[in-house]
């Protein structure tokens, strides 16, 4: 699950996955991090989800992926668009 909160000049995307699903550690890679494994982590919300939040600039087109334990890549269903390698974004 994706959630956005746009501003003038900046866009957060908080990227959402259940605790248990999948199991083990895992971070959102993307064009905004450079795809450096680890660099935003998921981390376990009061509500039991795990999340992170990335501030990013408006209207761009981002592409993502989660990396969990164990190098399996996966997308999120609610990206904008799949191009069969990625999932995007617009901000």
């Amino acid at each position: 699950m994706l959630e956005r909160t746009r501003s003038k000049n900046a866009t957060e995307v908080t990227f959402v996955l259940p605790a248990d699903h999948p199991m083990g550690e895992v971070s959102v890679v993307g064009d905004f991090n450079g795809w450096q494994p680890g660099a935003h982590p998921l981390t376990v919300r009061t509500d039991g989800m795990r999340a992170v939040t990335v501030a990013m600039p408006t209207e761009q087109r981002v592409a993502f992926r989660y990396l969990a334990h164990g190098d399996h890549w996966f997308d999120d269903q609610d990206a904008d668009g799949h191009d069969g390698m990625n999932g995007y974004l617009h901000t």
